[in-house]
């Protein structure tokens, strides 16, 4: 199950959030061979052709289970301010090659105007 998180980001700012992720010993999640995916939307019913995309990247070492979420000024400038909704989702192809996903984290997000 995802982790629940509100969050509040400032419109025209660069954003970076980092995601310390574990397993369930509470260890550092092993991210070898994983890719990351987060979006955030108006609604969850919104079309995902007018979702802002995170750039990704998992840390070195991938064995940290570090994760880094960005946005740019360019794309914080470009949402209106209000509320929104985001998930992020880990996913790999297992010995089978079926492609698992895992949802870490989701929840809404506050965008706050900016007066400059």
């Amino acid at each position: 199950m995802a982790q629940y998180e509100e969050l509040s980001i400032d419109k025209g700012t660069d954003i970076t959030l980092q995601l310390e992720l574990e397993d369930t010993s509470g260890n550092p999640k092993n991210l070898t061979n994983y890719t990351v995916a987060g979006k955030i939307k108006k609604t969850y019913n919104s079309k995902d052709s007018d979702a802002t995309v995170f750039t990704t990247e998992i840390q070195a070492p991938q064995t940290d289970g570090v994760v880094n979420l960005t946005l740019t000024n360019a794309q914080t400038d470009a949402l209106k301010a209000g509320r929104y909704v985001y998930d992020v989702e880990i996913s790999f192809v297992d010995s089978d090659a079926n492609t698992v996903v895992e949802r870490v984290l989701e929840g809404t997000i506050q965008v706050t105007p900016s007066v400059t």
